[in-house]
């Protein structure tokens, strides 16, 4: 039978350790930790972002940036450090009321510019006004998904996404639907702000120099369960966030997320990964990196 799985009560309530999971912004942090062995730049993650963001002409001068569930503040904090300049503002909004400390914490250098809202996304999303830039990383996966759906009945909210956006479904066996991340681009695209986020996905795009890391991985599926401590999270059908954007008349780009982190590439990672070798740290960190990073996709709603 379908029903909503939720992460709600468990980020209002359950202190958040995002070193119980593994997350590409925490992985890069800083420009020294250990998984920046595996980049030909060692960089932040939130300085990479900002620096893809550039080139995209997706971030300008005097920028206001609304980040939506921030995590520890790592990204902001590299974006911010090498991108000041151009951010005019930013909007740290969290569920956690721990987060959002520990996000004041690590921004404090840039406490004139930062300010700090506790909310559900879907609940403020209608007010957000004014932004240049809305920043979702890595938090999408976490907002409410339809499981158990059967094709041949499907729930009224369903049925209006499908039809409203042409969102395509299976044609038999049950399947998941990320509703909460379609509704909430629903809800920006209506506002006209841009969007970058990041996240899981369920059909993943692989680098063709990089076509080695297709092996085992299914790259057209629906939303899959990722089990975490004390909740889950599911994969995004990045397909259905693209089919609502252009049923609303914007412009997407995407890609893997491997576009803008840029990886040391030699034959030696073919070996790592299809071997599953780990005999140094060096290996076992690339095959852990590698293992991670090849599901996630970047999209540019403008």
């Amino acid at each position: 039978m379908a029903q909503i799985y939720s992460t709600s009560t468990f980020h209002r309530t359950v202190p958040i350790d995002l070193m119980k999971e593994f997350t590409i912004c925490e992985s890069f942090s800083r420009a020294d930790t250990e998984y920046c062995v595996a980049l030909e730049r060692p960089a932040a993650y939130g300085s990479m972002i900002g620096e893809f963001l550039i080139r995209q002409g997706t971030l300008r001068q005097g920028s206001t940036i609304v980040e939506i569930g921030g995590g520890y503040g790592s990204l902001m904090k590299g974006f911010l450090s090498a991108h000041a300049e151009m951010v005019k503002k930013v909007i740290m909004v969290d569920l956690s009321e721990g987060l959002l400390r520990r996000q004041k914490k690590t921004l404090e250098r840039w406490h004139e510019k930062v300010r700090f809202v506790r909310a559900d996304i879907h609940e403020l999303s209608g007010a957000i006004r004014g932004a240049d830039l809305i920043i979702m990383n890595e938090v999408i996966g976490d907002l409410d998904t339809m499981i158990n759906i059967e094709p041949e009945d499907l729930p009224h909210q369903v049925r209006r996404l499908v039809d409203s956006y042409g969102i395509d479904i299976p044609s038999q066996g049950c399947f998941n639907l990320n509703i909460g991340a379609i509704k909430l681009i629903e809800s920006i695209c209506g506002k006209g702000i841009p969007i970058f986020l990041t996240e899981h996905s369920s059909d993943p795009i692989i680098p063709q120099d990089l076509g080695f890391l297709s092996r085992g991985l299914d790259l057209d599926s629906y939303p899959r369960k990722i089990d975490l401590f004390k909740h889950c999270e599911y994969t995004i059908r990045f397909s259905h966030l693209i089919q609502t954007a252009h049923a609303l008349g914007r412009k997407t780009q995407t890609g893997a997320l491997l576009d803008l982190i840029s990886i040391k590439k030699s034959p030696a990672l073919n070996m790592i990964f299809t071997s599953r070798a780990c005999s140094t740290d060096y290996q076992e960190i690339m095959f852990e990196l590698l293992d991670h990073i090849r599901e996630y996709r970047w999209l540019i709603i403008t």
